[in-house]
This record gives structure tokens, C-alpha cells and sequence, in this order.
């Protein structure tokens, strides 16, 4: 097991900086899940911790070692990718055998070492077929025990599961957190997938524009979130961000007149409020009014979408909730659970 450390780190392809200069550091043990939207620069950090893109600048430490320039076969890390990588002419045990066979591990020890990394995954069964004699999830397995059967120093997963279909990814999310923890192999997972990164991860890195946003536990990231993007990108459905200004103590827009709680040096500013955080009310009454926009029906809950001014504002009601669209609607905030932002700077103000 080791400790990842990321110093001063940049990637650049001629003018384009896919990341810039960014530090790093993954405990020992831990499971840190890089998130973000496409081009934002985790996979190609991922990729210069594996030692598949050399970085511009900067170094890579894995156990206290700079692998910086090191070849990836000796960096001690096993990689899980998105299309699986699994050898179609070769029978599950022997995909699983195969890092070892390189390595020219014994076949009575390359036996053992796959019989007992099948069981990690529940496998046991099937190490006798070939990949293309399994469901999608048992092919990511497969992937899964291929890495385990190294014993690695630390797993680099690539959206390992996004190819899956929903019910499955459910799965496998529990699966990958319960070896995790078993395990205990530090652990760096690429995804966009907010849901993936927030129940998986014990920290998440939020990335935009190649720059690390915000670096927090899921709990934190989502209650106290740095900047207008994370706030906007985290959570579903996300966050509700209405341009105010401040005016006689209260936050003010068409539609909106709240008490503010932070007095601001700036009148450029967004409120913020989750949907979950947002009552539905009568409007004769309500410091928020609007009309309906739609109603969602998701299962458990009814998404009601309410036109306030020039913005619209999702609120979070029961799921035996009815109400027909273009109705009158007031809206009650709670005061306590309020995030606001200086819309120039994008930062969180406290």
C-alpha cells in the first residue's frame, strides 16, 4: 500500500494546458474520486500517475518514490479501464493469471493467487468461460480481479463502470466500496458520475478547466460547496442559483425578497438552495413566488419546477403532492441551509 503524491503537476500540448499546476495527496488506504465534466482534466491526471502521459512539470511520489519518469510497469499500480481490456481468446482464470504470467510468477502460485482472487469478486465459478459468455458486469470483475491478483501498491480506475447499465452500476458501487474497504488499496477513480463519486469516495477532487475546485469529503463538498461550479455541479437535481442583489438587508429579485443572513461588501451576488431545502407554500405569504412550471413525478418525491422572475427553482415535494402547471405558487427557503456566492469572483462567501 502508498501514499500518491502529486507536486506542482501541469500537462500541456502546445498552447492548451489539459492541467494546470496542481498538488495532490492520496493517504494511504484511501479512495479518492477525481470528478468532473469531460475535458476537465482528471483522466489525463490519472493517466500521468499511471505513466502513460509524462506531465510538463512537475512530480509524482507513489510510496515516497518519484516515479515521475518511471515506466508504468514499474510504478506498482493496477489499472481498471472503462472497456474492460480483457483478452477475448483467453478463459476468465487465465485473463486473471496473465499480469502474473508476465511477471513469471509459478503456475502453482499463479493458481492460487487467481483462485483467491476470483473469490474477492465472486468469480470462483466461472474462471472455466471466456468473456464473451458473461454479462457486462461480470466482465468488469474480471477487470477487477486482474488488478487485485497483482497486489498492487494502488488501483487507478477509469469510469470502470459506465458502461454498465443503471441497475448494475448500483451494484458494482457497492461491490467496488465493500473490496475497497476490505482491501484497503489506495485508490484513485476517475469519473463524471456525481452519484459514483459521492458514495464511493472517502474524499472528492472536483475538477474544471484542469484546475482542482474543491478537494473535500462528499458530506462537505455538498453542504459547504467552494464555488458557483461545484454548487452547480454537485447534486441531483443540482443546487438552485438565483442572481440577487442585496438591498435593505434582504436578497432581492423578481419574485424574491429573503432575508440576508451574510452581509456582502458586493451586490453582485447568487443565492443558493437545494431543492430538498425548498417548501412549498401559499404565495399570498410567501418572500418567493412564482408560477408552475412542471411537475416530475421521480418515485419517492415530486420535482416541481417553479418560475421565479427570470429564474426557475426546483423544489423537492412528497410524492402524493398535485398541482397543474401555470398555478400561483409561493416558495419558503430555509433560512439556515442558504448558500451565498460573489457572482464576479464564483467563491463561496461565509
Amino acid at each position: 500500500m502508498a501514499e500518491i503524491r502529486l507536486e506542482q503537476i501541469e500537462k500541456r500540448w502546445g498552447g492548451f494546458s489539459a492541467v494546470q499546476r496542481q498538488s495532490l495527496h492520496v493517504a494511504d488506504h484511501e479512495f479518492l474520486v477525481l470528478l468532473g465534466p469531460s475535458g476537465c482534466g482528471k483522466t489525463t491526471t490519472m493517466r500521468m500517475v499511471a505513466g502513460l502521459e509524462e506531465p510538463t512539470s512537475g512530480d509524482i511520489y507513489i510510496g515516497g518514490r518519484n516515479v515521475t519518469y518511471e515506466l508504468p510497469k514499474d510504478r506498482d499500480v493496477a489499472m481498471v479501464f472503462q472497456n474492460y481490456g480483457l483478452y477475448p481468446h483467453m478463459t476468465v482464470g487465465e485473463n486473471i493469471a496473465y499480469p502474473l504470467k508476465v511477471r513469471g510468477i509459478a503456475g502453482s502460485e499463479r493458481e492460487k493467487r487467481v483462485g483467491a482472487a476470483a473469490a474477492k469478486v465472486e468469480l470462483g465459478s466461472l474462471l472455466h468461460r471466456r468473456p464473451r459468455e458473461l454479462s457486462g458486469g461480470q466482465r468488469q470483475r474480471v477487470a477487477l480481479a486482474r488488478a487485485l491478483v497483482r497486489t498492487p501498491a494502488a488501483f487507478l480506475m477509469d469510469e470502470p463502470l459506465s458502461n454498465l447499465d443503471a441497475k448494475l452500476r448500483v451494484t458494482m458501487r457497492a461491490e467496488l466500496k465493500h473490496l475497497q474497504h476490505e482491501l484497503g488499496i489506495t485508490t484513485i477513480y476517475v469519473t463524471h458520475d456525481q452519484i459514483e463519486a459521492m458514495t464511493l469516495a472517502h474524499r472528492v477532487a472536483v475538477m474544471d478547466g484542469g484546475v482542482i475546485q474543491q478537494i473535500a469529503t462528499p458530506a462537505e463538498i455538498y453542504d459547504r460547496p467552494a464555488n458557483l461550479f461545484v454548487a452547480g455541479f454537485i447534486g441531483s437535481p443540482p443546487m438552485n442559483l438565483i442572481p440577487v442583489r442585496c438591498t435593505d438587508g434582504k436578497l432581492v429579485a423578481e419574485g424574491v425578497r429573503v432575508p440576508a443572513a451574510i452581509q456582502s461588501a458586493t451586490d453582485d451576488l447568487v443565492l443558493g438552495v437545494r431543492p430538498e431545502d425548498v417548501r412549498l407554500a401559499d404565495a399570498a405569504s410567501s418572500n418567493v413566488q412564482g408560477r408552475v412550471f412542471t411537475c416530475e413525478l421521480t418515485g419517492d418525491s415530486v420535482l416541481v419546477t417553479v418560475q421565479v422572475g427570470a429564474s426557475r427553482v426546483i423544489a423537492k415535494a412528497d410524492r402524493s403532492f398535485r398541482i397543474a402547471d401555470g398555478e400561483p405558487v409561493g416558495l419558503h427557503f430555509d433560512a439556515s441551509r442558504l448558500h451565498l456566492f460573489d457572482a464576479k469572483t464564483k467563491r463561496r462567501l461565509d
